[in-house]
């Protein structure tokens, strides 16, 4: 069947009607589409929805508004991310999304309502470029979905650019302030937490769900193969991405103070008998129970304040800790396998603007070793310069 169309006019505004046939009794069936302020933009649209229906590649719009599709988008998803993936999804949903977009019809939303969206969290709401990334980041995957069953023909995301990422939210300790803040931690309840945190740059939930069954301290490696949620109550055997499985070395000082800790571990166990629910945790609670993230983040902060050192999150450990290691020159893919990056590149792009000097230092290096030390000429120490000496002519 090949369909065709008319343009109409009604009131002061246009609109066209295809013919699509007749039903299974024999009654005329049609399909209209009104609103258009000129009979140019009618014409326009019906001459692509009849492309589209002769060449079998119309979609018919979906009358589900968007936040009706988002939540169940979400719930289709919970099953499939990580627990912390699907928090921030949830959280920007429901605090961001939903407030804005709820009731725009699936169908009608255009890539200027969702660059329109951004301009508003970025400028009114002021929410940082990374957070809207995120949001960028869920709406092209949910609806990727949309278009995979038919329910739009575009994803609407995937036309507009998203803020690009800043890195101005993470902040580092040199090797004074690390040394400042484990003074201060030295008698913390939480002072394994954070010498694991800056000597291995492990994720805060892989540290407080590390078991002694991943701790060897014979060969002083730590492997991590589970993490706790944010909740502070389950414990997964997964981590946030498949290279997040790996092991790291330790220095021998940490695995010194692992022995310690086991042996101080062991007597609490038996101080509190069968109060104490052992579950093999490295740091846990006095009960053997993991220790609660918002305790943790409370201690920490306090500790930061007790040292008189510049406020960081406790996930700026991590980046400390991968920030030294390239500064002491270790290769990016080692530090890379350490932190359990999916790629180098993530490693680099993430901490080539922390070290600023890397190129100079590079080129250095590299000019010892074609040219030889003896080839490089210091710099004249102007000080060092002694005048001439003067020579006085008398007259004879």
């Amino acid at each position: 069947m090949t369909y065709t169309g008319s343009v109409r006019k009604e009131g002061s505004k246009w609109y066209y009607v295809i013919e699509m046939g007749k039903d299974n009794n024999g009654k005329r069936k049609q399909k209209k589409k009104r609103g258009f302020q000129t009979k140019k933009d009618a014409q326009a649209s019906l001459t692509k929805a009849l492309h589209e229906l002769n060449s079998g590649t119309y979609i018919e719009p979906s009358t589900q508004k968007l936040g009706e599709f988002l939540v169940d988008w979400l719930n289709y998803k919970k099953a499939m991310v990580a627990e912390s993936t699907y928090s921030t999804y949830y959280i920007n949903l429901k605090t961001h999304i939903l407030p804005e977009l709820n009731n725009m019809p699936l169908s009608n939303l255009k890539p200027l309502h969702i660059q329109q969206f951004y301009s508003k969290l970025l400028n009114e709401k002021k929410l940082h470029h990374n957070t809207v990334r995120k949001i960028h980041t869920m709406l092209v995957n949910a609806l990727d979905r949309a278009v995979k069953f038919d329910m739009v023909a575009k994803n609407a995301a995937k036309l507009v650019e998203p803020p690009k990422e800043s890195n101005a939210e993470m902040k580092v300790w040199d090797v004074g302030e690390v040394r400042s803040f484990l003074k201060a931690a030295k008698d913390s309840p939480f002072s394994m937490v954070y010498l694991i945190a800056i000597n291995t740059g492990m994720r805060q939930g892989e540290i407080l769900g590390l078991t002694w069954e991943s701790v060897n301290l014979e060969d002083n490696i730590l492997s991590v193969k589970q993490t706790l949620g944010h909740d502070g109550k389950t414990l997964k055997s997964t981590t946030k991405t498949a290279a997040g499985m790996r092991s790291i070395a330790m220095p021998t000082e940490l695995a010194k103070e692992l022995r310690h800790h086991k042996l101080e571990q062991k007597k609490q166990r038996l101080k509190m008998g069968t109060f104490y629910t052992d579950l093999n945790l490295v740091v846990a609670s006095e009960v053997g129970t993991p220790i609660n993230p918002s305790n943790l983040r409370r201690n920490f902060n306090n500790l930061i304040k007790k040292a008189n050192l510049e406020r960081i999150r406790f996930h700026d450990l991590r980046h400390t800790h991968a920030t030294l290691l390239l500064k002491q020159g270790v290769h990016p893919k080692i530090v890379s396998e350490r932190l359990g990056h999916a790629d180098t590149r993530m490693t680099l792009d993430r901490y080539s603007h922390l070290l600023p000097n890397m190129q100079n230092e590079t080129a250095q290096k590299f000019g010892e070793l074609l040219y030889g030390r003896q080839d490089i000429v210091p710099p004249i120490d102007q000080n060092k310069i002694k005048e001439p000496e003067k020579k006085y002519v008398t007259n004879m």
